[in-house]
């Protein structure tokens, strides 16, 4: 009798060591991914791997009610075992929202990343980008809404669903539906809660913040937008003088700051401002920079310092509205870049603090008298800069900025040396210089496109013009200051409209002196791009449908 109990026994082991199988064999044909437990081979032409551990940080426990879960396994120790994680990643994830631009060449580094987008500025030949095929003609009034009904869409849907029906998602702007949309699709979203990205986001927020970190901004006071004798008793009781700067709390630096030197002014703006929380600030002759970083578990890493291109009404119409940015080594002085990454590290754990976690950028304003820099404002995302913040990062022999980014959401323990990396990148032989500029419609008209120049290479010739060079994915192989990147935004069919969104254009080199000007090279790209569009009144009595500005707020 016991021997039949044994055998009873040993069918049922291999019968339930058999499911198991079945079921890991299955789980892996869903594409659940299977996290490397020892990486022992690093690749020879990384950086040396940074290999001190960073724990002993503490960070402080978030506040908000974002979780991670973290598989046991070996944490990845330094630079090259990280870049190889990404480089065997079986996690899809997808950068959802009106184009490719802010993230253009990640997928050279994460393996099963997709771009997901309501532009096609690639006509379909980017191998790694989705655009859905049927599509209706609509108007959008916010970058969220165009993510939303891609989140929406049946042909997204079916993307998903037949890469596995899970992954990770990043976007440029969300809000609480695209948290439910992307939780019904299987999928995480690579970023803090929405409702905390939507408080950190305000530029009255921002101050407090900064103020709490050390990081002082333009001398100001708040108040609410009432009438114009009002502000100037305000303005009085701070000592602010009487040639002010008035700033609303949510939206592009661009269209909510208002410059109010008289009661004309004042009445030009008002219907912007009465009722609004405002921020009132004194005047100064700002040269507008930005600074791009991502707060890890480690602490917080910190990009190039940037000169934004800002107002020039050869790329855009509206004053003050962000155009571009530069980044060199010979911006500013090393005390004035050093002040700067510092202070971004002082907002980034003060951020942290607030739970957040992961990418944000800081525009800072320089005194062009007194040489102050001063806190300007948060953008808590990745931004229309971090096209250049992770192209420069090549340079460093480590990787992009975002990867930093994404490792607090893929599941993984890792280990890193904030102080070791930041000083590093701080030195000026790892920065090289590039440089790009936003082209918006800056003519008083509307028309429709009949021709637009196409995504990729181009190349200026001795005389100044321009022609197609190669068809590219990326700014990635451009070889010199002559050959640029462009993607199209705008393209036949669309229309063109003051304010409109033509395209971006990318290159090596500088755009602007020191002074902030534009150089001469800038306005012969300008010249050349605008020179290959073509468009006609458009036909019939009804007027077209206005489409956003994916690029209006520096997101792109």
């Amino acid at each position: 009798m016991n021997g039949i109990w044994w055998v009873v026994a040993t069918v049922i082991l291999v019968a339930a060591a058999r499911a198991l199988v079945r079921a890991a064999r299955h789980s892996r044909a869903a594409g659940t991914p299977t996290p490397p437990t020892e990486i022992t081979a690093p690749e020879p032409s990384a950086s040396p791997a940074v290999t001190r551990s960073a724990r002993a940080a503490e960070p402080a426990p978030p506040r908000s009610a974002t979780t991670f879960n973290v598989v046991s396994t070996k944490p990845l120790t330094g630079i090259p075992e990280i870049r190889h994680f990404f480089r065997t990643n079986e996690t899809p994830v997808y950068f959802v929202s009106a184009t490719a631009f802010n993230l253009l060449g990640i997928d050279r580094w994460v393996r099963n990343f997709r771009f997901v987008n309501y532009y096609d500025s690639f006509d379909g030949w980017h191998p790694n980008v989705f655009v859905p095929q049927e599509q209706t003609p609509r108007a959008f009034g916010s970058i969220e809404e165009i993510v939303n009904y891609l989140l929406g869409h049946k042909e997204v849907g079916d993307l998903i669903r037949s890469r596995g029906g899970r992954g990770k998602a990043a976007f440029l702007m969300f809000d609480e539906e695209t948290e439910d949309l992307a939780r019904d699709l299987g999928l995480q979203v690579a970023f803090p809660p929405a409702e905390l990205r939507h408080r950190l986001d305000s530029k009255i927020e921002t101050t407090r913040l900064g103020n709490d970190a050390g990081v002082p901004s333009v001398p100001n006071v708040m108040g609410k937008g009432t009438t114009y004798r009002d502000l100037t008793r305000l303005a009085a009781g701070a000592r602010l003088g009487d040639d002010l700067v008035i700033q609303t709390p949510y939206g592009d630096s661009g269209q909510t700051t208002f410059f109010i030197a008289g009661e004309s002014d004042w009445k030009e703006h008002e219907e912007k401002i009465v009722g609004e929380p405002i921020k009132v600030m004194k005047r100064i002759e700002p040269r507008e920079l930005a600074i791009e970083g991502v707060i890890t578990r480690h602490g917080t890493l910190v990009g190039p310092l940037m000169a934004e291109l800002v107002g020039f009404e050869e790329l855009t119409p509206y004053d003050g509205g962000w155009c571009g940015d530069d980044v060199s080594p010979e911006l500013l002085t090393e005390s004035q870049r050093r002040i700067a990454r510092e202070r971004t590290i002082a907002v980034g754990d003060r951020l942290r603090e607030e739970g957040y976690l992961g990418y944000f950028e800081l525009d800072y304003l320089l005194d062009a008298q007194t040489g102050d820099i001063w806190l300007g404002e948060l953008n808590p995302r990745v931004t229309g800069a971090s096209s250049i913040t992770n192209v420069t990062a090549v340079a460093y022999g480590d990787m992009p900025l975002f990867l930093f980014h994404l490792l607090e959401f893929m599941d993984v323990d890792y280990e890193i040396d904030v102080d070791e990396l930041n000083e590093r990148w701080a030195q000026v032989h790892n920065l090289d210089e590039w440089t790009q500029f936003i082209l918006k419609q800056t003519e008083d008209v509307t028309e429709t496109i009949t021709a637009a120049p196409t995504s990729g290479i181009w190349r200026m010739r001795p005389d100044g013009s321009i022609g197609y060079a190669r068809r590219d994915t990326d700014w990635h192989t451009i070889a010199d200051e002559d050959e640029a990147f462009y993607l199209r935004i705008a393209g036949v069919g669309q229309y063109r409209y003051p304010g409109a969104d033509l395209g971006i254009l990318v290159t090596r080199g500088r755009f602007m002196n020191a002074e902030h000007e534009l150089l001469d090279r800038a306005r012969e790209w300008i010249t050349g791009i605008k020179g290959q569009f073509a468009s006609v009144p458009p036909a019939g009595l009804e007027p077209p449908l206005v489409e956003p500005e994916p690029f209006g707020f520096k997101m792109l």
